[in-house]
């Protein structure tokens, strides 16, 4: 088995001899067995916090690199139009507490998360058009960084007259 224990940012693809294709949930942790896209055993040994992002490098003990790929999973991509509407829809979204891939051009933008109903339906109430498909997943960081591995590292002080439910 190849054991990897070094993160090195983003690579590009020339710079590493593997791939290895994974789904968020599972770039998501430092201790993990997999197989490389060509069917190597590897283990990954990473320091726990920051999510394995697409095109990000894993060097091993070996020297070896693999870079990392985002698979393609179910998703749900928003497109709305007009940055008004977009930032409508990434605040109404985020405020539900999910991960969200967000990107798109001048005319037309988009925001991607698991499927699930309820956060279908807000998207649509808000003016988004819905496409169910496969796709990688690769959401925000978020603003508060990756220490903590799931891109809600803010704490919350609540006190008794707090109406912030989760």
């Amino acid at each position: 088995m190849l054991k990897l224990i070094e993160r090195l940012g983003s690579i590009a693809a020339e710079q590493a001899g593997e791939t290895l294709t994974l789904p968020f949930e599972a770039r998501m942790r430092g201790r993990l067995k997999a197989v490389s896209d060509a069917g190597r055993e590897l283990g990954l040994f990473l320091d726990r916090g920051p999510v394995l992002r697409d095109g990000d490098g894993l060097r091993a003990e070996s020297g070896e690199v693999v870079r990392v790929q985002a698979a393609d999973e179910p998703v749900v991509t928003a497109r709305i139009e007009g940055a008004l509407a977009l930032a409508r829809l990434c605040y109404h979204l985020g405020n539900r507490h999910v991960q969200l891939a967000i990107a798109g051009d001048a005319q037309r933008g988009w925001v991607r998360f698991p499927p699930d109903h309820v956060l279908e339906e807000l998207a649509e109430r808000l003016g988004a058009t819905l496409e169910h498909h496969a796709a990688p997943f690769d959401p925000e960081p978020g603003a508060y960084g990756q220490a903590e591995g799931h891109g809600h590292g803010h704490d919350h002080h609540h006190h008794q007259a707090s109406a912030h439910v989760h």
